[in-house]
């Protein structure tokens, strides 16, 4: 304990310290003016093939060459020349790029695979606000091999600081990657370096038709060999382009209402092979279904959905519950994640109010058919508007009932102030003749913002089920500071003993939760090889209802940050458990009792530029009255731009007074990229507890955003290895997308 004491007051001397004495920029001046462009309208379309040098079009048109270093130098120009500009036509956003390199031969290309991280490697993006709202906008890039990248913000991207997450992917929060439009890129490479032209169908976006409107906008170049994030609108320590509020500005567009019909029927054929208590399961069977999309105004977008079908999407990842509290999986499916930040109302991953997954996915992971339904989302004005309905069908030897799932929200940003207020219902409603089960849940959320530095979020919510008529209600309340490299919230959130959200996500009922963080991101001066420090403090308690101890997290943590992206994490959690009523962990049981450890925690992680890259947390300490060590490994590799792989290697050894666990969890992805739109993925996974392996395998060959030729393959075995594969299936699915207007 005198230890920890040590460090604790070492990482404060080392906020106020490197605060005080080396940081070296005021980050006022870098906001005082935005940039602004004036976009030229064009009669003709440029010849979309990322010769931008050589192109006419291009030519005429006066390019952006303003680019600011956010790393390494900040504030400094970018180290290579880069020239970007645009144009538009009635039909047709475009953008190109010419990304200069005095040494192209260390231009660097990780991943082909679309939507693929461009953080490390050679790279160009640039963000849409299209409402001009200061908190949404649409985000697309590409490398120099011409990899897609898009994806949807909400909120600038903010979603829930939760150190120590369960979260393991998918949409939360703000940004979601899952968003795929219709849209072109070509580039080439060159002794210059590379180019790139993308070509984006106004269809693809949604914005309010009129004349001379105005974007927000930014551009952001990456270049591998300096490891070097430079922007046009310059941003202070701690942003990222998805900061729209402080963005530049596009002007003089005049736009048309686009029209956009899109249908896209499917047809898919399954096999599958099961064996379950030494009998044995054949089949075979053909299916097909329709997804339709249409733009009823260009902010507003209508999409149906008949008989469908998620084949292509991955499995989930395996995970091991080793405490006493809900394991979170997120959503794949396509369709649930096109315009998700809209209905997202809660505190992510935590207390989620409404949570696609509990439509077509039973409570022990099955698929449960979907009928159909559909979803009104966009904009109408300064106004978001979501409205969804979908419909399961019954699998009566499962007791799993014909169930119709709604969802209604509508919120409203207000211009110019990062501020919103919105409601929100999410219903389920059992359909049948006797015995209807229902459940409702209304809440009010909100956003203050309180100028660019700082705000206040929050909401309160209640459910409506039958034979719960107290308690039902949860809110949360939260104060967030986000300046010159300050990030410091405080925050209460509640949940009542009868609070009931069936179609959302609670990762533990009936609490009471105080919150806070203090972090300071300190960019150095000639300190030695260290480009910054990251010293902070966070802390957590979970009370219940009687005011009893839960749980509590103390986070006492900096990290030291190198040019290079080399990371070193060091920091010491402070915990408690209360445990009121004993339970079992993998068959161990924890008595009743009060706990109280103290953990070491190591985190590493190398330079994500190099072909082999790798990161490593450590965590060693007390775990309910005995000692847990956790070792949890991240090791990639990549061959050129065409192959990739990750393994992933999780093992936790926990010494408890009634018993040892040693829990493994194995998984190895490998991705094969033949083209930006064709490739072969596996993700193969195997963990002790269980004694499962699974492996899945998926060739895609994509006609457009999420339609084409999808081959998937999986493999479920279990411990013995001398028995037939337990369950085995090939899914052929293949959907072709029209474009009808």
């Amino acid at each position: 304990m005198r230890y920890l004491h040590i460090y604790y007051k070492t990482s404060l001397f080392i906020i106020f310290f490197f605060s005080f004495q080396s940081t070296i920029y005021s980050q006022e001046d870098f906001i005082k003016v935005r940039p602004e462009v004036k976009i030229n309208y064009i009669e003709n379309d440029p010849i979309i093939d990322g010769n931008v040098i050589n192109d006419k079009i291009w030519n005429s048109i006066f390019p952006i060459t303003s680019m600011t270093q956010v790393t390494p130098n900040f504030g400094e120009p970018s180290s290579e020349k880069t020239e970007i500009r645009l144009a538009y036509t009635d039909r047709n956003l475009y953008v190109s790029v010419v990304g200069f390199d005095s040494d192209p031969s260390k231009i660097v290309v990780s991943d082909s695979k679309r939507d693929a991280d461009l953080n490390d490697e050679d790279s160009f993006l640039f963000i849409l606000d299209t409402y001009n709202d200061f908190q949404n906008g649409f985000l697309f890039g590409t490398n120099s091999d011409g990899m897609q990248y898009d994806a949807q913000i909400d909120n600038e991207g903010i979603g829930n600081f939760n150190p120590n997450s369960r979260q393991k992917g998918g949409t939360l929060g703000g940004t979601n990657v899952n968003w795929d439009a219709s849209w072109e890129v070509k580039t080439i490479k060159g002794d210059f370096g590379w180019s790139a032209e993308f070509s984006i169908p106004l269809s693809s976006l949604r914005f309010l038709p009129g004349e001379n409107k105005t974007w927000g906008l930014n551009f952001q170049r990456n270049i591998s060999k300096n490891s070097e994030t430079s922007f046009w609108a310059s941003l202070p320590l701690g942003f990222d382009i998805k900061r729209v509020s402080i963005s530049g500005k596009l002007k003089g567009l005049d736009l048309k209402s686009p029209k956009n019909l899109k249908i896209i029927p499917y047809t898919i054929g399954n096999a599958s092979y099961q064996k379950l208590d030494n009998q044995t399961d054949v089949s075979v069977d053909l299916d097909a279904g329709f997804d339709i999309k249409y733009s009823l105004t260009p902010g507003l977008t209508l999409d149906l959905t008949y008989n469908t079908d998620f084949a292509q999407v991955e499995v989930d990842e395996q995970q091991v519950n080793l405490d006493r509290f809900n394991l979170f999986f997120p959503e794949k499916r396509a369709f649930f994640l096109e315009n998700a930040g809209q209905f997202s109302v809660g505190s992510p991953g935590e207390v989620d109010l409404f949570f696609s997954r509990r439509i077509g996915i039973g409570d022990e992971g099955q698929v449960v058919p979907i009928k159909g339904g559909g979803r009104i989302s966009g904009k109408i004005g300064q106004t978001n508007v979501g409205i969804l309905n979908m419909v399961t069908d019954e699998i009566s030897d499962q007791n799993i009932y014909e169930n119709n799932f709604s969802v209604a929200r509508v919120n409203h940003d207000f211009n110019n102030s990062r501020s919103s207020l919105g409601v929100v219902y999410v219903g389920k409603n059992e359909m049948g003749d006797s015995n209807k089960h229902y459940n409702n849940v209304y809440a009010i959320d909100g956003k203050l913002g309180l100028g660019k530095k700082a705000d206040i979020t929050g909401f309160f919510s209640k459910s409506d089920s039958p034979g719960i008529d107290s308690s039902d209600h949860s809110f949360k309340l939260i104060a967030n500071y986000n300046w010159d490299g300050w990030r410091i919230n405080a925050g209460y959130t509640e949940v009542g003993e009868g609070f009931n959200p069936e179609v959302g996500f609670l990762m533990r009922s009936a609490f009471k939760k105080p919150e806070f963080i203090v972090f300071k991101q300190i960019r150095l001066k000639d300190f030695g090889p260290l480009l910054e420090v990251r010293p902070h403090i966070a802390h957590r308690s979970y009370f219940d209802f009687q005011d009893r101890l839960v749980s509590s997290w103390t986070h006492i943590d900096n990290h030291w940050v190198w040019p290079s992206g080399f990371e070193i994490h060091t920091g010491v959690n402070i915990t408690s458990e209360g445990v009121f009523d004993a339970f079992k962990i993998s068959d161990v049981e924890i008595p009743s009792g009060e706990y109280y450890h103290n953990e070491l925690q190591l985190y590493i992680k190398s330079n994500p530029n190099t072909a082999l890259s790798f990161t490593s947390r450590t965590v060693i300490g007390g775990y309910y009255g005995g000692d847990r060590f956790l070792f949890s490994n991240n090791i990639k590799y990549r061959i050129g731009n065409k192959f990739n792989s990750t393994l992933n290697l999780d093992y936790t050894k926990l010494n408890l007074e009634n018993g040892d666990i040693n829990a493994l969890i194995t998984g190895l992805r490998l991705s094969y990229s033949f083209s930006p739109k064709m490739y072969l993925q596996s993700l193969i996974q195997y963990n002790n507890v269980t004694n499962v392996t699974s492996v899945n395998t998926r060739f895609g060959m994509l006609q457009t955003a999420n339609s084409g030729l999808f081959i998937v393959i999986n493999f479920i075995k279990d411990s013995d290895w001398f028995d037939y594969i337990n369950n085995r299936s090939i899914s052929v699915k293949y959907s072709y997308q029209f474009d009808a207007l």
